[in-house]
């Protein structure tokens, strides 16, 4: 498929086959505790092994210490680690010296004001990654939460990265997001879920194939 898709939150074999069989180009891993999707590092390991070749494993973090990134990482075989917290890209920058890894960094979306991050971040982030802002006093999650941003606002925009588009993404209106803001990879986790946390191996299929020969 032209459009490159990362199914995030995986945390059991039956929706990474899911995701494989069906053409993902990306896998992803959450290591954040409060999440419903976060993974244990030695689970993590035993699915990375079944990742077959072309397909790409991304551990997501929040806000990392580097003890607990060298915990996993020592652990986890990671193409891409991916910041999703309030990283500067001094910290950025950190990260990559400090393990080798390449980094996406995650820009939180609420309106066109937020969108200079992105170009701060592209300095040092090998990708960027356009998810939606939390409203203003809600207890979210830094990402997962299926809020979708204006799309819009990345109409017409070109930026100095490869990025992936995320944020209340599924499978009735990932063809739609691609439309509106030209993304070639889209990011998806919540919206493949039955209940927070739980892959639908259905839904993955779906999504997978909404975006198939965009």
């Amino acid at each position: 498929m032209s459009v490159s898709v990362k199914i995030c939150g995986l945390t059991e074999p039956l929706s990474l086959h899911a995701a494989v069989a069906g053409g993902a180009r990306y896998v992803g891993f959450v290591f954040y505790p409060p999440s419903p999707r976060s993974i244990a590092p030695s689970m993590a390991a035993e699915l990375a092994r079944l990742v077959p070749t072309g397909v790409r494993t991304v551990g997501l973090f929040v806000d990392p210490e580097n003890d607990f990134l060298e915990h996993v990482v020592s652990q986890v075989p990671f193409d891409l680690i991916q910041l999703h917290g309030k990283e500067t890209p001094r910290r950025i920058a950190e990260v990559k010296a400090a393990f080798n890894i390449p980094v996406m960094k995650a820009i939180k979306v609420g309106g066109p004001e937020d969108l200079a991050a992105a170009l701060e971040a592209a300095e040092v982030a090998d990708r960027l990654l356009f998810d939606a802002k939390p409203p203003a006093k809600v207890s979210a999650l830094p990402g997962g939460n299926g809020i979708a941003f204006d799309w819009t606002l990345l109409a017409g925009r070109s930026w100095p990265k490869p990025w992936m588009l995320s944020g209340g993404l599924k499978p009735e209106n990932a063809a739609e997001a691609v439309r509106t803001t030209g993304a070639t990879a889209l990011d998806v986790s919540s919206g493949v879920e039955n209940r927070p946390g739980h892959k639908d191996p259905e839904l993955i299929r779906r999504f997978l194939d909404s975006v198939a020969g965009l």
